[in-house]
This record gives C-alpha cells, sequence and structure tokens, in this order.
C-alpha cells in the first residue's frame, strides 16, 4: 500500500493550541496509507475552525448525576434518568445563556435502560445548571413505537427567523435508528413530528436506517444559530455511514438528495449504506484514514464566506484504516461543501484536528470517543461541546 505525507489538524489539551501536523488535503478522493507526525504549526487553512484547546481544568463539564428524577410515562415508575450516563449535547445561545440539550441514560434496571434529552444552562459556558427532568423522551404518544424502548437520542438544535426552535434527533426502537424532528418555542415543550423523511418518495425512506441531522446554518453574531436558505431551499447533511444530504421546505419535511441517472457511489457501500444505494453520497469514507469506517454530521453545518463548514465525526478501523489509531476510535474532522451547491465537496481536512486522548475520553461507555455535536459563538469566543466516550461532556474553546 502506498504511503501519503498528509497535513494533520489536531486539537490538543493544555495552552498548546493546535497542532497541525501536516497539510491539508483539497478533495474527496480516498487516499491510501496512515497519517504522520510531524512537528506542531500554528496555522491552518482559513476555512476551518482551527485553534480550539480543551478546557482541561474544567473537563468534564458535566457527568452522570443521580440527583435528576421524574415518572416515566409509560413505565408508571420513578426513574432516576441520567444516572448511568450523559454525553452528546445540542447547544443554544438565548437569553445571555448557553442552554444544553443532551442525551442521557438511566442504569439498566429491571426495565432496561433509554435514552431521554435532558436540558441545562450556563451563564458562562462551562458551568451547567440542569433541570430535574427531561425535556424530550419517549411517552404514550405517535412516536412511542419508534421511541421506545430505546429512546431519544443525539440532538441537535437550530432556530428559524420567528425563534422557533427545531430539533433533529435519533428515535431508537431497540433495533433501528430513525431520524426525527421536533419544535419548539421555548426549549422545553417540544411538538413532535416524526421521521423527517416521512413524507419523501413515498415514505420508502422511514423504516430505513438514518441519523445525525446537521442543517446548515448561519452562526449569528449574538450566538443565535438560523437554518439558512440556499436557492430556496433549507440543507442538511445527515447519516453515520457515509454521509449525505436533504432538503426541506419548512426544517419539518425533508427529501434526501438521490444520485442522478448513471451515477454511482464514490465508494463500495458497506453497513447500513448498503441499504440505501440510491443516494448521493457528499462526504464518503476514506481507505487508509482516521474516517475510514464511519462519517456522521457533527453540529449544525456554518454557512461563512468561504461555504459551508461541516463538523464530522469519523470512526476508524485499524485493518482498513489508520493502523495508529485503536480499533474504533471515534475523532473528529473538518470539510467545506460549496455554498452554492451543498451537495460539491470543495475540500476536507486530511486527517483529525480532535481525538480522545483523556482518560474520560478514551475509557467509559464506548471506549476511545469524542463526538461533536454542539458549537455556539457566545461572549467573543466559540464553545464545542462534546460527548466522550459515550459518558460525559466535555468542551474546547477559542476566540472568534
Amino acid at each position: 500500500m502506498r504511503t501519503f505525507s498528509r497535513p494533520v489538524y489536531r486539537l490538543v489539551s493544555g495552552p498548546v493550541l493546535l497542532a497541525l501536523l501536516a497539510s491539508c488535503g483539497g478533495s474527496s478522493q480516498t487516499h491510501a496509507g496512515a497519517a504522520t507526525t510531524a512537528a506542531p504549526a500554528a496555522t491552518g487553512p482559513a476555512w476551518a475552525l482551527l485553534g480550539l484547546v480543551k478546557a482541561d481544568s474544567a473537563n468534564p463539564i458535566m457527568g452522570p448525576s443521580p440527583v435528576g428524577k421524574f415518572t416515566d410515562p409509560i413505565l408508571h415508575k420513578l426513574v432516576q434518568w441520567e444516572e448511568k450516563d450523559v454525553f452528546n449535547p445540542a447547544v443554544v445561545v438565548r437569553d445571555g445563556k448557553v442552554y444544553m440539550l443532551y442525551r442521557a441514560e438511566n442504569k439498566i434496571g429491571t426495565f432496561g435502560k433509554a435514552s431521554r434529552i435532558g436540558l441545562a444552562s450556563s451563564v458562562d459556558g462551562i458551568h451547567f445548571t440542569r433541570e430535574p427532568a427531561p425535556v424530550l423522551y419517549p411517552a404514550n404518544d405517535a412516536q412511542q413505537k419508534y421511541e421506545w424502548p430505546g429512546g431519544t437520542e443525539d440532538p441537535r438544535v437550530v432556530e428559524d427567523a420567528q425563534g422557533t426552535y427545531y430539533m433533529t434527533y435519533t428515535a431508537y426502537d431497540g433495533k433501528l435508528a430513525r431520524l426525527h424532528v421536533a419544535t419548539s418555542p421555548d426549549l422545553r415543550h417540544w411538538t413532535k413530528y416524526g421521521s423527517a423523511f416521512a413524507r419523501a418518495a413515498g415514505g420508502k425512506y422511514v423504516d430505513k436506517w438514518s441519523k445525525s441531522g446537521s442543517i446548515v446554518s448561519r452562526y449569528e453574531p449574538d450566538g443565535r444559530i438560523v437554518a439558512a436558505k440556499i436557492k430556496g431551499k433549507y440543507w442538511m447533511y445527515w447519516g453515520d455511514a457515509q454521509l449525505w444530504a436533504a432538503t426541506s421546505d419548512d426544517l419539518i419535511h425533508w427529501v434526501p438528495v438521490e444520485m442522478a441517472a448513471g451515477e454511482k457511489p464514490p465508494v463500495p457501500l458497506r453497513a447500513q449504506a448498503a441499504t440505501l444505494p440510491g443516494l448521493k453520497v457528499v462526504l464518503p469514507t476514506r481507505a487508509g484514514k482516521f474516517d475510514s469506517d464511519l462519517v456522521e454530521s457533527g453540529p449544525p453545518a456554518m454557512l461563512t464566506d468561504q461555504g459551508i463548514r461541516l463538523l464530522y465525526n469519523s470512526r476508524n478501523e485499524p485493518a482498513f484504516g489508520d493502523k495508529s489509531l485503536p480499533v474504533g476510535t471515534y475523532s473528529a474532522a473538518q470539510a467545506l461543501f460549496d455554498k452554492a451547491d451543498p451537495t460539491r465537496l470543495l475540500q476536507r481536512l486530511d486527517t483529525y484536528f480532535m481525538r480522545p486522548e483523556k482518560p474520560y475520553e478514551t475509557t467509559g461507555q464506548v471506549n476511545q470517543v469524542v463526538f461533536l455535536e454542539g458549537l455556539a459563538r457566545f461572549r467573543g469566543k466559540w464553545f464545542l461541546y462534546y460527548g466522550t466516550a459515550d459518558s460525559k461532556i466535555a468542551v474546547a474553546t477559542r476566540p472568534e
């Protein structure tokens, strides 16, 4: 196998800002060979959000808690709903605070484990006060068959121009993950709409594995993350095998982008991607690299002057990926798409800018995981929130 020397953008802890370990890959081509390590540098491509520093003195900023309790409407029992693990948060800036919507799990007991979404707030972006009960969870409603017994997972939240919040989240019935949508006027009271793809192609995508909806948005100076239309449509990146795209008129009902006649996937489709052979892959996995086994959307994609910046998560398989990373390592990278054609990949970092390093990132419910879902523009800084080992929540920051 031929080895390529490529750039590495890596987030590090402590006072060091960014280890840039080689140069930036500028296309979606597949390259063989593991990443090489070089001396740290201080700069990177202008389009990427680099220079983030893990807040070592505070991390992890949230973890499991026995305090939160509520009476589950399905079980009719009191549940310590965040006692086991707390991870994978979305964030919203509202009324001078950072609000975090996070995934939490109860301990496995006589009725098993479920995921629910809780709410916490912070005046400094670091120290959060939790609300005692979850705000989005399986209940006796039309979505119960999709959300129970697995739960509601991995939220991402944006708002529209009128201030209504839109959450994409995973409904998990214990066997199949489905991308669902809910709305709220206040982050506490949510209306569920079911599958994001319920009306697409006669409903043929409803019972396909789908996750991780990252809606293209503008990150406003006041901290709001406002969904942006491109040529009259809202856009979303989604998926957790390959990355696909979808469009919408209303932020609730989405249509996956399919391949044109005669078009073929850029890489062989494996795992869940093989069940969606007609969809257009906009960000593929790469053999020989850290993102060889899986790519998955991160926080809401950011519309910028240079294009659409997408922070994404990835998983490694050393057998056909980066042999320097442990099996199953989840690390994070960035890609840039054309702002006039969100399906057109312009550039992507050639390797991760964040990887598991600290004990709370390498050991937990799932080992070797950093998983990005929340990004906030708050008080002159960027705050990047991520799940660690599917167990806790941490943050990295940098000045705007």
